[in-house]
């Protein structure tokens, strides 16, 4: 529970931070049950290609399994913020990453259950 606790409010000082830079912060449609196996080919098609196949990155992108990426440092949202607005290089030396154009909130919560549940599967919690 308080695990779960932390989770939220990290994800909220995120969100706020993001709201005072002045970014919109994308939200999935209401009552969407994010699908990771709806997530694998939008991951395929979209995040591969630097993340690589497995996740396990390349040399254009870094690995989404990985500890850095956990939910506790990484939340959803950091997901979709990224995707949305890009993000500068801060963990990795690949450059910044841009935006995602054409990939929908929706479509990034199937990415993101996705890459939570190989992430669960090599013990990233």
């Amino acid at each position: 529970m308080i695990e779960r606790v932390a989770v939220v409010a990290l994800g909220l000082m995120v969100a706020g931070a993001a709201v005072a830079q002045g970014m919109q912060v994308p939200k999935p449609s209401s009552g969407l049950m994010p699908n990771p196996t709806m997530g694998k080919p939008l991951f395929e098609k979209n995040c591969a290609s630097c993340h690589g196949v497995a996740l396990d990155g390349s040399d254009k992108g870094p690995p989404l399994v990985h500890r850095i990426y956990e939910p506790s440092h990484h939340g959803d949202i950091a997901f979709q913020l990224a995707v949305k607005n890009g993000t500068r290089a801060h963990h990795w030396q690949f450059g910044d990453m841009p935006p995602v154009p054409g990939v929908t909130p929706d479509d990034v919560a199937h990415i993101t259950a996705y890459v939570r549940m190989h992430q669960r599967r090599a013990g990233i919690r």
